[in-house]
């Protein structure tokens, strides 16, 4: 699997505080199959020309040095569209150097002109992948669609599949309907991963999108590349629905 998304730049954000904490969660994806993790601390659009890419630089590979063996870190960002029109296309802003950037918006006020800022950062030469739309107040399979037409990739947090009820709803409709291109653990120094998701597609007899969504269009989008087309998950019965709570919650 490959991990696009993750907050394991230890002390940096929101997320883990330190390399004594990343360093076993890193120990713990590999035991699960987990072999690139990308670590995207936040930025906000309006700081991206001053981000400090050599100073995470070096905290990368401080944490590398003492990373398991069968993983490979990369960096990038999750960078805020706090404003629109600036210049993302800065290969140190992409996930590994690639042209693939992974944007958000806020949650609580997605603007209305979304949709035109994705194809703005897509016609400027890089993939925007958009994160966790399914957290978004107020978004629907419609907006998500539109937001791939604009030249978005869609990236969905793998714990979300039983988060709310609003967000674990959409998330799965999101799946049905075949307009996510990858899942990500969004891990912030805690137990999220993909190895539950993952299981629970392979349960249901959904392998070629669970290669696609965990692995397959992660690694196209680092080389650069489109992501293929996923195809819309079968029904999912209330039975399934509780081996995936089994699977994400370990229990």
């Amino acid at each position: 699997m490959i991990d696009i998304h993750t907050h394991l730049l230890p002390g940096v954000d929101d997320g883990s505080p330190s390399a004594d904490v990343s360093l076993p969660i890193l120990r713990r994806f590999v035991e699960e199959g987990v072999e690139v993790v990308v670590c995207t601390p936040h930025l906000e659009a309006s700081r991206a020309a001053r981000a400090p890419h050599e100073e995470y630089d070096a905290i990368l590979r401080s944490l590398a040095a003492g990373a398991p063996e069968g993983i490979t870190l990369l960096r990038g960002w999750e960078i805020m569209i706090d404003v629109p029109g600036i210049d993302l296309s800065d290969r140190r802003l992409g996930l590994g150097g690639s042209p693939a950037v992974l944007v958000e918006f806020p949650r609580m006020n997605v603007p209305t002109e979304a949709g035109r800022e994705l194809m703005r950062l897509r016609t400027s030469g890089i993939i925007p992948v958009l994160a966790h739309p399914e957290r978004y107040w107020g978004c629907t399979p419609e907006m998500v669609h539109t937001w791939r037409s604009a030249g978005a990739a869609i990236q969905m947090d793998a714990s979300m599949l039983l988060g709310g009820p609003n967000s674990s709803k959409l998330a799965r409709a999101l799946l049905a309907e075949g307009l996510v291109d990858c899942i990500a653990s969004d891990n912030h120094g805690d137990r999220r991963s993909l190895a539950g998701a993952r299981q629970w597609l392979l349960e249901l007899g959904a392998d070629e999108q669970a290669e696609l969504l965990t692995r397959g269009n992660a690694r196209r989008m680092l080389d650069g590349q489109l992501p293929l087309p996923v195809a819309p998950l079968p029904v999912v019965e209330r039975g399934m629905l509780a081996r995936l709570k089994q699977l994400v919650l370990g229990h």
